[in-house]
């Protein structure tokens, strides 16, 4: 189901790679959950018109740890799931992707969660998800693998591990923990109202961390619903309400458009690169892995306009090409097949 990775020689796009040697100097620690995605084999029906389901391994924080390890970096998966053989088959995914399992917990009272996923004929997402509650709802602060959290360089979470305990409790223990031992804190949003009790515990829950990380990406949608409706093309409103005096770094998505970046000296936008898209699942953890990737072996991107917006049109590339194949983890991409469609996309223009 999971590609092995081909391994590049150079870690990255800017210059000053320093590697991903074990001692964590270029070390991307992601925390949250791990699961499985079962898409219909048929697209555009609802879930309950389905035929039948393909299984997929899924969770943001996980799809960004296995695409920083296929472009060549450092990655490493803290989180829980079941005793069971999703459970198992999900952790031997993350091996056979050369993604640090050190921080994998097996659960025996809880099952490995499931998300039915598929794209409806209105182009709507629908989710249904099981995890009542799932194991990885419930991973105890004392299960932490301490040790691999110091390491990190980056330290990157979304808002899924937030919902309930006790993971809340971890998620903030990790959290604290990553930034005392001088990482940068990284943070997708990644909204999935369906798993939340309400849209006023989902603002308020993601927006509960919000000042404490260094770089978040979020998308059009999560500006209109974290700032109550606002338009999301307007930058005075990313700047007024959602940039704060620590951030280092916010990037907006924008699909196949690309993206817009705001740091404290400068904003601007970098275009997209276009692919004829298959599933669009995981393009926006594929592009959250380009841009950490590049981050983890030049923390002074944020400083260099021109070296962020190669950083950044390196994300894009990321994204575009994973909408070109099913699946998340399947299709995320190797640097070499970066910078070739890179390379293409310069030529073509």
């Amino acid at each position: 189901m999971a590609d092995n990775p081909t391994s590049g020689g150079s870690k990255d796009l800017p210059a000053n790679t320093k590697g991903g040697s074990s001692d964590g100097n270029s070390l991307v620690v992601c925390f949250g959950e791990l699961l499985i995605d079962f898409v219909p084999t048929v697209a555009g029906v609802s879930i309950a018109e389905a035929p039948a389901f393909k299984k997929a391994p899924g969770g943001a924080p996980a799809n960004v740890a296995v695409g920083i390890s296929r472009l060549g970096g450092s990655s490493a998966f803290v989180g829980k799931v079941g005793e069971d053989e999703f459970g198992y088959m999900l952790a031997d995914i993350l091996k056979q992707n050369n993604v640090n399992t050190s921080g994998v917990r097996h659960d025996h009272n809880a099952r490995t969660a499931l998300a039915f996923v598929t794209l409806r004929a209105d182009g709507e997402r629908e989710f249904l998800f099981f995890r009542h509650p799932s194991a990885d709802m419930l991973l105890q602060e004392s299960e932490l693998d301490k040790n691999i959290i110091k390491q990190a360089r980056i330290f990157h979470y979304g808002s899924i591990s937030l919902i309930s305990e006790p993971c809340k409790s971890t998620h903030l223990a990790a959290m604290s923990l990553a930034k005392k031992s001088g990482s940068i804190l990284s943070y997708d949003p990644n909204l999935r109202l369906p798993l939340w009790p309400s849209e006023e515990a989902a603002r308020e829950g993601i927006m509960s961390i919000w000042d404490q990380a260094d770089i978040i990406k979020i998308s059009e949608d999560e500006i209109t619903f974290l700032t109550g409706g606002d338009d999301h093309n307007d930058d005075n409103v990313v700047l007024k309400k959602l940039y704060h005096p620590n951030l280092k770094l916010l990037i907006v998505t924008e699909g196949s458009k690309g993206c817009r970046y705001f740091t404290k000296e400068f904003k601007g936008k970098v275009p997209g690169i276009k692919t004829k898209a298959v599933d669009t699942t995981g393009a926006g953890d594929a592009f959250v892995s380009g841009i950490l990737n590049c981050l983890a072996s030049d923390l002074n991107l944020f400083k260099d306009e021109k070296r962020l917006k190669d950083a950044l049109l390196f994300a894009n590339a990321c994204g575009a090409l994973t909408v070109t194949e099913r699946g998340a983890i399947p299709a995320l991409p190797t640097k070499e097949a970066v910078l070739k469609l890179i390379q293409q996309s310069a030529a073509a223009s």
